[in-house]
């Protein structure tokens, strides 16, 4: 049997995308987000995504930003749901109550459509895509033409990821993304979470305000940050709703999650237009955390600082704007 497989099937009732390479599965469910629900080596028994439990799928339905790969478009938290941009002020939904803020954007929730599946000798791929326009439900909260494209791949090597952003519009768009990709700690059954440190390329600590909202200011580095920038830290050690500014170490922007039961690493190596990170991990909770490469400053467009520093990026009419991410395990050092 080819070891390459990519084909149309269900995942708990859901229309899914199944790609298989080797010992590697995963799955895409297009119809909520565009979602890759599922990373995993079959043949080792590792599953490195959270997924919803057997059965329990409507709960992945109700807050489906917390199981695989969401896409976060714009992302995480806008003050008031007030979008400022180039002289106008969008109107986003207030969504979380606590804070009075919208979280999260507009892309996970909605259906995507499967544009390509198939195989190659050396892996099996997807591409999903969604394209607003006026006739978009998306485009009532966030006016703007353009088409993006995830591209998933499945090779010995791991699970890539390819996005791609194309402005069809006649006005600059933001550009403004992250994903909120939910790991598993531990993602081996013989493992427990106690076995597991996490490290990742950040550099300074942004202060938050009660609202979780930066304050422009960066506050002093605690030792479990230090911990989490140096030789890693237990995931589950305290609290996290964490917002860092990312730092390449070797050229490269990525998290790093070590077995030390297995001796093994998963490694989520994320492009360097990722200029922040927001790391969580559902009020310390063992079992599962969110480290999220993230574009922009949660709230960008509302703070007075330096678009390039704060990663307030757009999008001419025409233009296009891809990235590369991908997950692999390797031997731990």
């Amino acid at each position: 049997m080819n070891q390459y497989q990519a084909y149309e099937g269900t995942y708990q009732g859901e229309k899914a995308v199944w790609l298989k390479a080797g010992r590697y599965e995963a799955v895409l469910l297009p119809e909520t987000g565009g979602n890759l629900i599922a990373f995993k080596d079959v043949e080792k028994g590792y599953s490195f995504l959270r997924e919803p439990e057997v059965g329990k799928i409507e709960e992945f339905k109700t807050s489906p930003g917390v199981y695989g790969i969401p896409v976060l478009f714009p992302p995480n938290r806008y003050e008031d749901g007030k979008f400022p941009w180039n002289g106008q002020t969008l109107q986003f939904p207030v969504n979380e109550e606590a804070t009075g803020n919208h979280l999260h954007g507009f892309l996970h929730t909605v259906p995507w459509e499967v544009e390509e599946l198939g195989t190659t000798e050396q892996e099996s791929f997807v591409t999903a895509k969604i394209q607003v326009d006026e006739n978009s439900r998306v485009y009532g909260h966030f006016p703007f033409v353009f088409t993006m494209k995830l591209r998933y791949s499945l090779s010995q090597d791991g699970l890539s990821q390819h996005v791609f952003i194309k402005n069809d519009g006649q006005q600059t768009m933001p550009r403004l993304l992250a994903f909120h990709t939910a790991i598993n700690a531990p993602f081996a059954k013989e493992s427990d979470s106690s076995d597991y440190k996490v490290k990742l390329t950040l550099g300074d600590r942004w202060e938050l305000s009660e609202r979780m909202l930066p304050t422009g200011r960066y506050q002093n580095l605690s030792a479990f940050d230090q911990g989490l920038k140096g030789e890693g830290v237990y995931p589950f050690a305290e609290s996290m709703d964490n917002h860092y500014t990312a730092v390449p170490q070797q050229g490269r922007n990525r998290m790093e999650l070590t077995d030390s039961r297995l001796k093994l690493t998963l490694v989520y190596d994320v492009g360097t237009s990722y200029k922040q990170w927001m790391i969580w991990n559902n009020g310390g909770t063992p079992g599962f955390f969110c480290p999220e490469p993230q574009m922009n400053l949660v709230n960008a467009p509302n703070v007075d600082l330096p678009a390039e520093e704060i990663g307030l990026f757009g999008l001419e009419p025409g233009e296009i704007w891809e990235e590369t991410s991908r997950l692999y395990v390797k031997e731990a050092r």
